[in-house]
């Protein structure tokens, strides 16, 4: 969790995300459409705090819609305002970006818009794997977003450690082949999004590190992201690289199997698209049962101990002394920017 950004299992239904049909008629009037959303908002916020499924077309209709723009091949990209999907229907395969300048802060509503552009794709049986990177080359994901972790009473916290977590879970649990195509530098959450990928490509530059560095801000990385590392480099370098808070430039993160391959910066992401035709020519049915078996306990352990896990963060986050922590590092930040 660096920067300001340092770093629910909502299970959001389907609905058409075009004008017009099912969705909400193109001619209602403005101002119907801004009072049905302010409507909307105090229910949906209600149940997510209560972590309990949430239909797309709820949140669509509370203002997190998605426009689609431009074509390719007959299939539109999509976009809100952080997160941009760039599909590929002809070679089943989609690139979604992180667009949440300034450092693609995982935010509570980058995270409900990423995981609503994620499912929509799992939906889409045109697509078979997604290429993950950033829209602004040099910072793949700073990580969590502090802001949400400081100064906010304790049924924020529940919320956004929600969505956090059903990030986690439609990440490391998808049916779909994910790339992680890391063009920039991938502290705390943006490196728990890298290593949640099937396949990991980063750009060959020494600012560009990767690695868990929560214990350097006073913080502790979540058991599942504990055991999401442990799963990718092993026991004993995770143990390690977590107590120190280790962020691994390109040759120390290919060395220890943190990231695959390390690439020229204007090749990551075709080197990505390359790796993936790999991957997909394995039978989905066989592949996916296979990451399943693989994945499996890892996910349970999680699912078993959710609330469990929400409420510990809670409790930890809302203590003095690490409000105090968090309230000096963003201090630090703002002195630096000015």
């Amino acid at each position: 969790m660096a920067g300001p950004a340092a770093g629910p299992w909502l299970r959001l239904g389907r609905r058409p995300l075009a004008g017009g049909g099912a969705g909400r008629p193109e001619e209602e009037p403005p101002a119907s459409r801004r009072a049905r959303g302010q409507r909307a908002r105090p229910t949906l916020k209600m149940a997510l705090a209560a972590g309990r499924r949430v239909p797309l077309r709820a949140l669509l209709s509370a203002g997190l819609g998605i426009a689609r723009t431009g074509a390719r091949d007959g299939v539109r990209r999509f976009a809100n305002h952080r997160v941009l999907v760039e599909p590929d229907a002809a070679a089943g395969v989609a690139v979604l970006k992180f667009k949440n300048p300034p450092v693609n802060s995982l935010s509570l509503e980058f995270l409900t818009e990423f995981n609503i552009s994620l499912e929509k794709l799992e939906n889409d049986k045109a697509f078979r794997g997604v290429v993950i990177t950033s829209d602004r080359p040099g910072i793949f994901s700073a990580g969590l977003d502090l802001m949400e972790m400081c100064g906010r009473n304790p049924a924020h916290y529940a919320e956004y450690w929600k969505a956090v977590q059903e990030m986690w879970l439609r990440l490391y649990q998808s049916s779909l082949v994910l790339i992680a195509a890391i063009n920039g530098a991938a502290p705390a959450g943006g490196c728990m999004i890298s290593i949640c990928c099937d396949y990991r490509v980063l750009a060959d530059n020494p600012k560009y590190v990767i690695g868990l560095n929560e214990t350097l801000l006073g913080i502790v990385a979540p058991f599942w992201f504990k055991d999401t590392m442990v799963n990718t480099i092993g026991h004993r370098a995770t143990e390690r690289a977590l107590q120190l808070g280790m962020l691994f430039p390109p040759a120390q993160a290919l060395q220890v199997g943190l990231v695959d391959q390390v690439v020229p910066e204007d090749k990551v992401q075709s080197t990505a698209l390359s790796v993936m035709s790999q991957w997909m020519a394995i039978p989905d049915h066989a592949r996916q049962l296979t990451k399943s078996m693989m994945r499996k306990a890892t996910v349970d352990h999680l699912v078993k101990q959710r609330e469990a896990d929400i409420q510990n963060f809670v409790s930890f986050i809302s203590k003095d002394s690490i409000q105090k922590s968090l309230q000096v590092y963003l201090e630090k930040l703002k002195q630096k920017k000015g």
